[in-house]
C-alpha cells in the first residue's frame, strides 16, 4: 500500500470520528494549596470541540489522497 493511500485512510478516519464525537474530553488535575500535610487538588474537566469544517475537510483531503495514491504513475503496467 502506497503512503499516500495510508494517510488519506487515517484522515479519513479522524474526520468521520470527528464528525461522530464532536470532540473530546480531558481532565486537568492543578494542585491549589498545601496546608501542612494537607493537598487541595483541584480536578477540571475541560472539552475540546472539533470544528465541523475541520472534520470536513480531513474527510475530503483523505479522499483525494487516496484517490492520488490509488493512480498509476506514468510508465506504469
Amino acid at each position: 500500500m502506497k503512503p499516500l493511500m495510508i494517510v488519506g485512510i487515517l484522515l479519513i478516519v479522524l474526520g468521520l470520528a470527528g464528525l461522530v464525537s464532536g470532540g473530546f474530553s480531558y481532565t486537568k488535575d492543578q494542585e491549589t494549596a498545601e496546608l501542612g500535610p494537607l493537598d487541595i487538588t483541584v480536578t477540571e474537566k475541560k472539552r475540546v470541540a472539533v470544528p465541523t469544517w475541520a472534520s470536513v475537510a480531513a474527510v475530503v483531503g483523505g479522499v483525494v489522497l487516496l484517490l492520488a495514491g490509488s493512480r498509476r504513475g506514468p510508465g506504469a503496467t
